[in-house]
C-alpha cells in the first residue's frame, strides 16, 4: 500500500527542520567574499559555504543563520558590521533590512557600488556557465549602464502581496510572511498610493501598472493568483474610469498599446534603452528578414520593422493572446511586419521556420527569466542567421544558452548590460551571438 503524505500546515511561514549542520538561529563573525547571483555573498565558516545577504565583498560582519537545509552551505544575514565596505551606505528604505521586506537586495550599497556588483556576476555566470573566457574584453571592460532618473521611484509595474486582514505590502526574503507598507521608495508614487493606501479585503495579491499618460490601473488577485478584477484610475481624476482598453507606452519615439498590467519593462527608461541596443547589435539592413520572438506587444519588431523597410519581413511571435492583440494595434501601420500566436519551443519554432519558408537574417529574443533554453538555442543556431540578439532579464539563463550558442558553432561577439532595477541584484544584457568561432 503507498504510503500516506502528511498533510502540509497551512498558513504562516515556519521554517523547515534543519537538514545541514543545525546552524540555524547561531550567530558567529566572518569574512565576507565576493558577491555571488542572487542578491548576497559569499562567506566560509568551519569548512561550511554561507550565502550572507545584506553583507559586502571585502566586509566582517557578524552573522545569523536563517536557512540550514543542506549539508554543504546555509543561509545568513548580516546583522551586525564591525568592519565596513567604502560602498556600504545607510538604506533610504525603512522596511529594507535582516528580516524585513525582501524586494530589494542592495539598499545598503552605493548606487556605483550596486552596478560593479552586477557587472561581477555577469562576468561569474559567463565564464562558469557559458564557457566565454574571463580575460575575454567584452568581459573585462563589461560595466552595467545606469539608467535615468536615479536608483528611486523607477518602478512603474508591480505586484504587492495582500495579508489575511487586507493590509498589502511585500513578503520576507524566502518567506509566505506579509510585510505591511504604505510606501515603497522604489516604486513611482502613484502606483505605490495606489495600493498601499488602501485595504484589500479577501484579496491574495494586486497587480499595479502607471502607463505613460499616469493612468493607474489596478489588478486584484485572489489566493490562488487568479484575477478578479480591475480598477483604472485616469491620471488628475479621483473616480475610478470604466475598466478596459489598454495602457499607453512611450518609447523608441511612438506610442505603444499594452495591456493595463500586462508586460512591459518596469523601468521607465529601460523600453529606450533596450531598443537602443538591440538595433545597434543587429544592424538591421533594408530587404532582410527579422524574426521576432517572445515578442510581447511588439516593442522590438515594431522598432525594427522600419529599418527592413516594404521589401523586408518582421514577424513577431508571442504565446499570450492579449499580448498578440495589443502588438497587434502597434505593429498596424507598418505592412513588412506580422504577428504570430504561439509557444516558443523547439518544434513550435521548427514548424514556424518552415512555414516562413527562409531562414531569417536576424533573431531577437527576449524570452524569461529562466532563458530560451538548450533545444531552442540549437534551433536559432541552425538556422544560418546572421546575428542573434538575445535580451536577457537573468545573468545564469543567459550564460546558460550562450553556452549552448556555442557548442553549436556560435560565438559572443557583443555585451551590454543595463541597472534596469536599481536596488535589487536583477540586471538586464543585451548579447549578440554570430555564427563562426572566436579568435
Amino acid at each position: 500500500m503507498a504510503e500516506r503524505r502528511r498533510p502540509r500546515p497551512r498558513g504562516g511561514s515556519a521554517p523547515r527542520p534543519d537538514r545541514g549542520g543545525g546552524w540555524t538561529g547561531r550567530e558567529f563573525e566572518v569574512d565576507v567574499g565576493p558577491v555571488a547571483h542572487g542578491g548576497h555573498c559569499v562567506a566560509r565558516h568551519e569548512g561550511r559555504v554561507l550565502f550572507v545577504r545584506h553583507a559586502l565583498p571585502g566586509e566582517r560582519v557578524l552573522v545569523r543563520v536563517t536557512e540550514d537545509r543542506q549539508p554543504g552551505y546555509c543561509r545568513a544575514d548580516a546583522v551586525g558590521v564591525l568592519e565596513a565596505s567604502p560602498d556600504r551606505v545607510e538604506r533610504p528604505c525603512p522596511y529594507s533590512g535582516p528580516g524585513r521586506c525582501g524586494g530589494c537586495d542592495w539598499q545598503h550599497v552605493s548606487w556605483e557600488g550596486q552596478r560593479r556588483l552586477k557587472a561581477d556576476v555577469v562576468r561569474e555566470q559567463l565564464t562558469r556557465l557559458g564557457g566565454v573566457a574571463a580575460g575575454d574584453p567584452l568581459l573585462t571592460g563589461l560595466e552595467v549602464e545606469p539608467l535615468a532618473g536615479g536608483p528611486l521611484r523607477w518602478r512603474s509595474r508591480a505586484r504587492f502581496a495582500v495579508d489575511r486582514t487586507g493590509a498589502p505590502g511585500l513578503r520576507r526574503h524566502r518567506s509566505h510572511d506579509v510585510v505591511v507598507l504604505d510606501d515603497c521608495p522604489i516604486t513611482v508614487e502613484p502606483a505605490a498610493q495606489a495600493v498601499l493606501a488602501r485595504r484589500w479585503p479577501g484579496a491574495g495579491a494586486v497587480d499595479v501598472a502607471v502607463d505613460s499618460a499616469g493612468t493607474v490601473t489596478t489588478t486584484r488577485l485572489d489566493r490562488r493568483g487568479v484575477p478578479t478584477s480591475t480598477r483604472v484610475l485616469r491620471a488628475g481624476d479621483d473616480v475610478p474610469a470604466e475598466p478596459g482598453g489598454r495602457a499607453g507606452r512611450r518609447a523608441a519615439g511612438r506610442d505603444w498599446e499594452v495591456e493595463g498590467t500586462g508586460f512591459w519593462q518596469v523601468h521607465g527608461s529601460a523600453a529606450d534603452a533596450l531598443v537602443s541596443a538591440v538595433a545597434e547589435a543587429a544592424g538591421v539592413r533594408p530587404g532582410e528578414s527579422v524574426l521576432d520572438l517572445y515578442a510581447g506587444a511588439g516593442l522590438f519588431g515594431g522598432a525594427l520593422a522600419p529599418a527592413v523597410g516594404e521589401s523586408g519581413r518582421v514577424v513577431c511571435v508571442e504565446a499570450d493572446a492579449e499580448a498578440c492583440a495589443a502588438a497587434e494595434a502597434n505593429l498596424a501601420g507598418l505592412p513588412q511586419a506580422e504577428v504570430w500566436q504561439g509557444e516558443v519551443d523547439a518544434e513550435g519554432l521548427t514548424g514556424l521556420l518552415e512555414e516562413l519558408g527562409g531562414d531569417p537574417d536576424v533573431v531577437v529574443l527576449d524570452p524569461p527569466r529562466a532563458g530560451a533554453g538548450p533545444a531552442v538555442s540549437r534551433v536559432l543556431a541552425a538556422t544560418g542567421a546572421r546575428a542573434v540578439v538575445y535580451v536577457a532579464c537573468d545573468p545564469a539563463s543567459l550564460g546558460r544558452d550562450v553556452a549552448a550558442f556555442t557548442a553549436a558553432g556560435h560565438r559572443l561577439a557583443a555585451l551590454r548590460a543595463f541597472d534596469a532595477f536599481p536596488m535589487t541584484a536583477h540586471v538586464e544584457c543585451v548579447a549578440l551571438l554570430v555564427p563562426g568561432a572566436g579568435e
